[in-house]
């Protein structure tokens, strides 16, 4: 299970890492991309083509989700981890609006929605290749460790940005050092892709295909089958789309409030949000490994009613510590945050694969996944941002997560079951795999 959960987490790490690469770096980006006198402008314009990439992820999950359906997760998430990649390397090597005018920005947005592509097939492929190895009774415990690398993704991201422009000067860095973050993919991409090419299918999935009950109409089986499509349609508002906008307010916003609102300079701005996360993420461990004993949507639902209900002194709290800035009070706010995610996040694996039939997972999991990380979730930055700036007030667009994380909280309490003891083995009458009964220690 340990060697299974690295090389599954370390690529899906990178694909976080290759993702968000393209938010950390928002502020040097939108002048080299859509220069004007205005940065407000600027940067609203390079968050519609960061957003692009989320709206582009439910077309992955149903490309990849068929392809995960019919012939393996493995295949699945070798080809994700594959254009990912690429797509990363091409956006290092990528000439500015300066050089080319309106083709780069073109160029830019045709590979922000490959890359939204691609993620949109690999967390689906990741959560899964671990879920359907691991024994009933720790399911949450080991896919929380699939739950951290999007945050280990943005942690990454953020200290490799963080270091290219402490090593080679604020001048170089905002001139061309801020090419090194994405040319440095290649390298990790294909040391993942070397590990995981020696992978195998999982058992489930194997013992599925051997007695003919994997799907082979993976798109029909899952969106035209009425009961399927409701829980699909249920997972989305009761769990995905909350979650999600507890996860991009509670880290993406927040370092953009720091940076676009409160004026931080690079380094404290990144320092806080980095600290933090540091911080934080064990925790997505202790609430994956909790959900085991007390379900899953108990703690998924406590995390966006909480949010919900301290977002506003939150950010208040923000503001007042900035001017003059309390380094040690930012952390903890962003801390809290943080651990708002890990609670929404941490048990989400393991409560999406156990929703869904094993012959369509791949496509049945990934779809409200991505809607709500991809939709409600990928567009949060841009839509507070855009109310804030509509109303003149600088929390205003609050109202826009916490009305989400509400709705979530309403559907998933009156509508979705606990999955907590669901056996995903039943389906194909198969034992637990030796490899997961063995592990009593971890």
């Amino acid at each position: 299970m340990r060697y299974i959960v690295g090389a599954s987490s370390m690529g899906t790490i990178i694909e976080w890492y290759d993702f968000y690469i393209f938010g950390s770096l928002a502020l040097i980006l939108a002048e080299k991309f859509f220069p004007s006198a205005d940065l407000g402008k600027s940067l609203i314009q390079y968050l519609g083509v960061f957003a692009a990439g989320f709206g582009a992820r439910p077309f992955g999950a149903l490309v990849f989700g068929r392809i995960g359906d019919l012939i393996g997760r493995k295949y699945a998430f070798l080809l994700t981890i594959t254009i990912m990649g690429l797509s990363t390397t091409v956006i290092g090597l990528l000439p500015t609006y300066q050089s080319i005018g309106v083709f780069a920005i073109v160029i830019l947005l045709f590979i922000r929605i490959l890359q939204g592509l691609a993620l949109g097939g690999e967390y689906g492929g990741a959560a899964i290749y671990v879920a359907e190895h691991a024994p009933d009774d720790r399911r949450g415990y080991w896919t929380s460790y699939i739950q951290t690398t999007a945050t280990v993704g943005l942690f990454l991201s953020l200290m490799v940005i963080l270091g290219t422009r402490l090593a080679i000067g604020v001048a170089p860095f905002n001139d061309w050092g801020w090419r090194i973050p994405f040319l440095l993919s290649s390298i990790l991409v294909a040391v993942s892709l070397y590990i995981r090419w020696r992978l195998r299918e999982t058992p489930l999935f194997s013992r599925l295909k051997e007695m003919g009950k994997s799907s082979t109409a993976p798109l029909r089986d899952s969106l035209l089958n009425l009961k399927n499509f409701k829980l699909i349609l249920l997972a989305l508002l009761g769990a995905t789309a909350g979650q999600a906008v507890v996860w991009y307010t509670g880290q993406f916003w927040a370092l953009y409030f720091l940076q676009t609102i409160q004026k931080l300079d690079f380094v404290t701005s990144y320092s806080v949000v980095a600290i933090a996360l540091a911080v934080g993420t064990p925790m997505f461990l202790v609430f994956g490994k909790l959900s085991d004993r007390i379900g899953r949507k108990k703690i998924i639902m406590a995390g966006c009613l909480l949010a919900a209900a301290t977002y506003y002194p939150i950010y208040l709290g923000m503001s007042y510590f900035s001017n003059p800035v309390n380094f040690a009070a930012l952390i903890l706010l962003v801390l809290v945050q943080v651990v708002y995610v890990t609670m929404v996040y941490g048990p989400i694996a393991a409560f999406l694969v156990e929703l869904f039939p094993a012959r369509i997972r791949y496509t049945s999991l990934s779809l409200p996944y991505h809607l709500g990380n991809g939709w409600f979730g990928g567009f949060t930055p841009v839509t507070i941002l855009a109310i804030n700036l509509a109303t003149g007030n600088i929390y205003a667009g609050l109202i826009y997560p916490i009305a989400v994380a509400l709705l979530t909280v309403g559907v998933g309490m009156r509508y979705l079951k606990e999955t907590r003891g669901i056996s995903i083995w039943k389906e194909v009458e198969v034992k637990v795999p030796v490899a997961s009964q063995s592990d009593s220690t971890a």
